[in-house]
């Protein structure tokens, strides 16, 4: 084997990470919103976690991906240590999938049904095929695709130039003196860990065992151990994520070390003494990529019925080893852990995002409450959730930036600009409530009182006010795309009570019935409360986009107006609703 046979090999493996990758990617970048819905199902069920966990691996080819995405959810608090316990076993179980389809490559023999399943003889049209379409498609669904295709194309090209690198080791007496070594079981089990921890893929490290397993001189004997390594190695994924997470999302990633360190050991000394008291010959025979896929999913499929009845002790054996620590710890509301997965992280952001809308709606309801009758806890309370709120739009909207940069469909990319642009009025919506608020002491310390028509004119409008913000809230809640057509109407109905709230306010200026000072407080209010209603438009209007898949807010705004349907309805609705 020379410099030649050498650098075929780094570039097949370069080759075959890189397709692998992209596959994955693909895979669940395609999957999108049906992956995010299945993994918000999450459930305490034993056998239902251990599903749900080997579908997700099946879909996105990688179980560290998987574990990672687990810790990220432990440390959102949007899963609970015990859950993610089951979903971690299916997901070693799940990544069993790309070695089934790497054993292609061993298939041996002349007949044409056999000839037809090599990678060499459908790789090509694959390639062929996945090209064709991302060259004359515009379909982003389409595209995903066609990078699968090429994915797994790619990928099946790098296992096969590794296989062609290798070859000649068969005849180099070194190097069958190197497997010889690896019959002893630890030294398989820690030359497996130590390669998957150095790519961080076991099923890039099974895929180089089977390339190797093509030289004819890897035995089963010391297969086994290494593929037992493996599953060890992966772990050092989960645990570099877990790096400066909370204690439950440590403890998640090292139920995953747990989990593979004891299944090892039970099986490693069940193989190490069939192999010591009952010599199977069998063993000392060449193993083939096929006879690796069955080793790799027999082991895990042992490792997880022995383990499954002893999840909860997998739980408390993790809680022994990351203890709790004096120091009271904060939750972050978001982890760049789940960039992983982007519909997951996006659907993450889309819950913060309501609890920053139900914070926000929730100070502004609470401000014209204050301004009806003076409280000052309250008041305490509005500056409180302000500053809630802005912390919510800097931590949001730093992730949201960040969470650009990661491949997504078209539809996700779509609603996470709208994100971006609704966390803004959110953000005004709590600010125009302080803005009430301070309103409501500035009355109070200087003991004045709006006159008994202008209250009334005011309550009218405080309560068309919190009848939009309500609508608004449910629209971003339940997305209800028929009630956000309702906002607008009554946008405009505000805007129309606002302008005859200010001449009427004029008129008793004029009369000598109200104060200048009296006038620009109520000015003030009037602003607050007519920009709150504008802002709950723009967020109506967006939710309406990112269905349509639209964003010129204006021309919806005009076509919106200028039609004589529903707009119309709802409009002569609050019209009479809050007639002055």
């Amino acid at each position: 084997m020379d410099y030649r046979n050498v650098l075929s090999l780094m570039g097949g493996l370069a080759i075959f990470l890189y397709g692998m990758s992209m596959m994955g990617d693909s895979l669940e970048r395609c999957a999108g919103n049906r992956l995010k819905g299945i993994l918000t199902k999450l459930t305490s069920s034993p056998l239902k976690g251990f599903l749900l966990g080997l579908g997700v691996t099946a879909v996105i080819q990688s179980s560290s991906a998987t574990t990672v995405m687990v810790v990220g959810f432990v440390n959102s608090g949007l899963m609970t240590l015990a859950q993610s316990v089951y979903i971690i076993m299916g997901a070693n179980v799940g990544t069993s999938v790309t070695a089934w389809l790497l054993s292609l490559a061993g298939l041996d023999g002349g007949a044409w049904y056999i000839t037809i399943f090599k990678p060499t003889t459908f790789t090509p049209v694959l390639a062929l095929v996945g090209i064709g379409i991302y060259m004359f498609t515009k379909k982003q669904r389409k595209k995903e695709m066609a990078c699968i295709l090429l994915g797994f194309s790619i990928l099946m090209f790098g296992m096969d130039m590794m296989s062609n690198a290798v070859k000649p080791l068969k005849d180099m007496p070194s190097f069958t003196n190197l497997m010889t070594m690896f019959q002893n079981p630890v030294m398989g089990v820690m030359v497996g860990a130590v390669l998957t921890a150095i790519i961080q893929s076991s099923s890039a490290s099974v895929g180089i065992l089977q390339a190797l397993s093509l030289t004819g001189t890897v035995s089963w004997s010391a297969a086994v151990p290494i593929i037992m390594g493996q599953n060890i190695g992966t772990c050092i994924t989960a645990l570099i994520s877990s790096v400066g997470a909370t204690k439950e999302a440590k403890r998640a990633s090292m139920v995953h070390l747990c989990f593979n360190i004891v299944g090892v050991a039970v099986w490693l000394t069940v193989f190490v003494l069939v192999k010591t008291l009952y010599p199977v010959p069998y063993l000392e025979e060449a193993v083939t990529p096929f006879g690796i896929a069955v080793a790799h999913s027999g082991f895990n499929v042992l490792a997880t019925l022995t383990l499954m009845p002893f999840g909860r002790q997998l739980a408390k054996l993790a809680t022994i080893l990351v203890p709790d620590g004096k120091e009271k710890e904060d939750i972050p509301m978001l982890d760049e852990r789940l960039f992983v997965t982007p519909p997951v992280a996006l659907e993450r952001a889309h819950e913060v995002l309501l609890e920053m809308a139900e914070t926000s709606i929730g100070s502004f309801n609470d401000a014209v409450d204050v301004l009806a009758g003076y409280d000052e806890e309250k008041c305490t309370q509005i500056e409180a959730d302000e500053n809630k709120v802005d912390m919510y739009e800097d931590k949001l909207g730093t992730y949201l930036v960040k969470l650009t940069g990661q491949p997504m469909g078209e539809k996700d990319s779509r609603e996470l600009t709208k994100y971006l642009h609704m966390i803004g009025d959110l953000e005004r919506i709590s600010d125009h409530a302080v803005n009430l608020a301070e309103s409501a002491a500035e009355l109070n310390e200087k003991q004045l009182a709006f006159s008994a028509e202008a209250k009334a004119e005011l309550e009218l409008l405080a309560r068309a006010v919190r009848e939009i913000l309500k609508n608004t809230g449910d629209v971003l809640q339940y997305e209800d795309l028929r009630l956000a057509d309702s906002v607008e109407p009554l946008e405009q109905v505000i805007d129309g009570l606002v302008k005859k709230i200010r001449s009427r306010h004029i008129a008793r200026l004029a009369k000598g019935e109200c104060t200048t000072e009296m006038g620009f407080i109520l000015s003030d209010i009037l602003t607050d409360m007519e920009r709150v209603s504008d802002h709950c438009s723009n967020l109506a209007v967006a939710m309406i986009e990112i269905a349509a898949g639209e964003f010129d807010t204006h021309e919806y705004l005009g076509n919106l107006k200028a039609s004589q349907g529903e707009y119309r309805e709802y409009f002569e609705k609050y019209a009479r609703e809050y007639a002055m």
